[in-house]
């Protein structure tokens, strides 16, 4: 049986000020590294950038893979809508992510790690450096070859998406690559690769100092841990919250709704925009459907209530989403365009009501054959809203 854990729970581990981090990287380096990876495995950390890839599988395959050259790579392009927890880690707690990524680079073979740092948080390269000089200086103290640099990226969107960041990282044009070959196997460089965004590598910090178990009892089955929510929007309590995952939506809109809750956007713009009739019934987590509804989100979630129009929002994201398609595959490109000046002609009566319908076919094409995420989760927020909120796409 799947437990549901369905009480919001806060929990208080990331932004704990953390002194500890050198006898925490000293310890972790003197273990085996099969056994730093069977504590990830066992603690079921799964990826916090959304996809829920599990990390420690993420670190044993970079570590099996042939080849001398190797990166970790921490993904701190913090570019989804309604997203700004990541940037508040590499402010407060900056030395759990240096420490998470040498770890990281002991157990895979890798002696060097960049911060792919957004391009809009150049206000955070210069305190970075400084404690990226102070950790580089402890790491030549004990003797771990390992270093690590900021690149700071340019404002793309899609240089979130993994493969297209090694591509910005490389001099190149910011675009996705095709899959396979995976990044541990080939990612920057073509070299096996770790890529983790920021909160991961925190998560795999508190697992390094706590233990798996700590961790592990945290969450519901398929959804272990903690994770950070930054929450904005139509709500008495804006900001960055530690809570369980596993919570139903109706628990999360009872402690941060304003009493008036229409609609919750979880997962940011590529996410799915839940109404009020189905916030019972939905989880937030990784289980898929085996509690009714789960859905997945890289911590974004945005409360609207009554007074927000469905229309403007959906609108607002199809804008959004045009202007930061790089172009590469036609089902993005066109689809993006096509969908937003659907909406458009259905709203002035230039179509007919059930266009609607055909929009949707279309999202649903964009979300099977285009290149990368971003083309292909455009179908998320669409169907959702056009779905649940069809007769404000009409009058």
């Amino acid at each position: 049986m799947i437990e549901q854990h369905l009480l919001l729970k806060r929990v208080d581990f990331i932004f704990v000020q953390d002194t500890d981090w050198e006898k925490i990287l000293q310890k972790s380096i003197h273990r085996t590294k099969q056994e730093l990876i069977n504590e990830l495995i066992s603690s079921e950390l799964k990826g916090r950038g959304g996809a829920g890839f599990p990390t420690g599988l993420k670190w044993k395959l970079t570590s099996e893979a042939a080849g001398d050259e190797k990166y970790v790579i921490c993904n701190a392009d913090e570019g989804e809508p309604g997203t700004f927890k990541d940037r508040e880690i590499l402010t407060r707690v900056p030395y759990k992510v240096l420490t998470a990524m040498a770890v990281c680079g002991f157990i895979v073979g890798a002696k060097n790690g960049i911060i792919y740092l957004r391009g809009e948080y150049k206000f955070l390269e210069k305190p970075l450096k400084d404690a990226i000089n102070e950790f580089s200086y402890f790491c030549n103290k004990i003797n771990l070859d390992f270093t690590i640099k900021i690149f700071m990226g340019s404002g793309a969107y899609i240089c979130g998406e993994e493969t297209a960041l090694f591509e910005s990282l490389e001099g190149k044009r910011g675009e996705p690559r095709n899959k396979p070959p995976y990044p541990s196997i080939s990612g920057y460089r073509k070299k096996p690769t770790v890529i983790n965004n920021v909160e991961t590598l925190a998560h795999t910090y508190t697992i390094f100092k706590y233990g798996a178990k700590k961790f592990y009892d945290l969450g519901v089955q398929y959804s272990r841990g903690s994770k950070l929510f930054s929450i904005s929007g139509d709500t008495p309590k804006p900001g960055i919250y530690e809570l369980e995952l596993g919570m139903s939506l109706q628990d999360f809109v009872d402690e941060f709704g304003d009493g008036d809750t229409k609609a919750v956007q979880v997962g940011g713009a590529s996410g799915f925009l839940v109404p009020r009739k189905k916030f019972h019934e939905t989880a937030i987590g990784y289980q898929g459907k085996l509690v009714g509804i789960s859905l997945p989100t890289g911590g974004s979630m945005m409360i609207f209530n009554s007074s927000r129009s469905m229309y403007n929002l959906l609108d607002n994201y199809l804008e959004f989403f045009r202007e930061e398609s790089c172009g590469q595959c036609t089902p993005c490109r066109i689809g993006c365009q096509q969908l937003l000046a659907g909406i458009k002609a259905v709203k002035k009566g230039e179509r007919p009501a059930p266009y609607l319908d055909k929009l949707l076919k279309l999202s649903e094409t964009m979300q099977y054959t285009a290149k990368c995420g971003l083309g292909q989760s455009v179908a998320n927020s669409f169907a959702s809203i056009v779905e649940n909120f069809r007769e404000e796409m009409i009058y």
